[in-house]
């Protein structure tokens, strides 16, 4: 993988096999339009890695904060387990369309933008209470589409999701007030000043810069 333009806002991606082409930014990926035949393998297989990269943020924060309250572990190996169903029920329906592992470039922003955020707080901020959140609208978005679709498999895959990131992002608002009213103004102030970090990298994401 390419060194980052700026290393105070990602670090290194994960791991990846031959099979994986990773892009930096959205510009970089296959965009495939809605009547294109491929259109709904691209999008399957970019869901399963964004899931994937949802486990290993996870996992990360369970070993790069092994003193966090035993709760907050509990629920973030819960998470864990969460994003690996979700990464083989979309491998699952990617394969059943005749879709195969890396048949579509892929993107490793989320885990190089929060595990570049050097506190707990700032992750569960970035991760779950932004990039959940938001994942939760897009969800609910193609659940309504699948129905209108009358294509039930897609729903019943979707709301499955839906029900799991829901509890993401409940735990983590729990969490982060609690850990910011044990932690004080300091946790504050990490809690904003990754939101900050992340806003900024996320930008070069999703415009015309480059990350890669």
């Amino acid at each position: 993988m390419s060194t980052p333009v700026d290393p105070r806002l990602f670090a290194e991606g994960p791991a990846r096999d031959a099979r994986f082409v990773v892009r930096g930014s959205w510009a970089e990926m296959t965009n495939i339009p809605p009547d294109d035949p491929r259109h709904r393998r691209e999008f399957l297989h970019r869901q399963m890695h964004e899931e994937l990269n949802g486990l290993e943020i996870a996992a990360r924060n369970l070993t790069d904060f092994p003193d966090a309250p035993w709760q907050l572990r509990l629920a973030i190996a819960r998470q864990c387990w969460d994003e690996a169903r979700h990464v083989e029920l979309f491998r699952r329906d990617c394969e059943r369309l005749g879709g195969t592992v890396g048949e579509f470039p892929v993107l490793c922003f989320q885990y190089r933008i929060v595990t570049r955020i050097d506190s707990l707080v700032g992750r569960l901020a970035v991760q779950n209470r932004s990039f959940e959140a938001a994942g939760v609208d897009a969800i609910q978005y193609g659940i309504e589409r699948a129905r209108a679709d009358s294509d039930p498999r897609m729903e019943a895959l979707l709301d499955t999701q839906l029900a799991d990131e829901v509890q993401h992002v409940r735990y983590a608002n729990t969490w982060v007030k609690q850990l910011i009213e044990m932690g004080g103004p300091r946790t504050t102030f990490a809690a904003a000043r990754a939101v900050a970090q992340a806003t900024e990298a996320f930008t070069l994401v999703a415009g015309a810069g480059r990350v890669t």
